[in-house]
């Protein structure tokens, strides 16, 4: 198994629909996937867990996708950060608030969304050689 397929994904999205979608098509191409319907499940994941991305839904309840991602740089600053949305005043209000994460806006075709995840995944492997 290479190195690609080892990594470990916490995904919060609050469509169950898209969650399954999501989780199906990454775990199809190799990540480990974990799924949460909103942001306040996946802080104890975080704590407990070594992931390699955050992939998030901006717009869900309880806690944003922003403020998730605030959190999980405090708990694990080497996770990276994705977004998804389908809101495009939120992907300016996301850019602004972690100009370090990507954001892919709905609707995108899987292909995308998996090329978008390798090369995140891939600036974090660069920056740690």
């Amino acid at each position: 198994m290479s190195e690609l397929h080892q990594k470990r994904i916490l995904l919060a999205e609050d469509d169950e629909a898209m969650r399954t979608y999501l989780e199906r098509a990454l775990g199809q191409a190799g990540y480990a996937v974990d799924a949460v319907d909103r942001g306040t499940e996946a802080i104890p994941l975080l704590e407990s867990g070594n992931y390699d991305l955050l992939l998030s839904d901006i717009v869900m309840p309880e806690m944003d996708g922003i403020e998730l991602a605030q959190r999980c740089n405090e708990i694990s600053p080497s996770t990276k950060v994705m977004f998804i949305t389908g809101f495009a005043a939120v992907t300016l209000k996301a850019s602004r608030e972690q100009p370090h994460a990507k954001v892919l806006s709905k609707p995108f075709h899987l292909r995308d969304l998996v090329m978008e995840v390798e090369r995140v995944l891939e600036e974090k492997l660069s920056a740690q050689l």
